[in-house]
């Protein structure tokens, strides 16, 4: 072995370095932040708004709305499931066409080079 190779790890890690310092890889979180940080937000707001609401606003979150037991402050809360999952899914939508490809990539990319330093080593 010889005393100029550095350890396997020294290699790896400056790799991984490497990769969350190019574009590709900027790319890809600039493409997560994009969708998590307006969501998470939007999601907040809507959240806030229901509670707010019920804390505030109780004669019209209790104003009747089908039948004698479904008034607004029921829906509202039912709501909150339903966006709930539809986040989830918008999420894996964006995810498999946006995100995962990219990842793929670059997982696929240090797959590679560590299949070319385990050769060497």
């Amino acid at each position: 072995m010889s005393t100029d190779t550095p350890p396997a790890d020294t290699v790896s890690g400056e790799r991984y370095v490497a990769v969350q310092r190019s574009d590709e890889f900027a790319g890809l979180r600039r493409a997560l932040r994009g969708f998590v940080f307006p969501m998470t937000v939007a999601f907040f707001l809507w959240y806030a708004l229901y509670v707010i609401l019920s804390a505030y606003a109780r004669g019209f979150m209790g104003t009747k709305l089908f039948g004698s037991n479904i008034n607004v402050a029921l829906v509202f809360g039912l709501l909150q499931f339903v966006s709930t999952f539809l986040i989830a899914w918008l999420y894996a939508r964006y995810a498999d066409r946006k995100i995962d490809p990219v990842a793929d990539r670059i997982r696929a990319e240090m797959g590679e080079v560590s299949r070319a330093d385990d050769s060497r080593g």
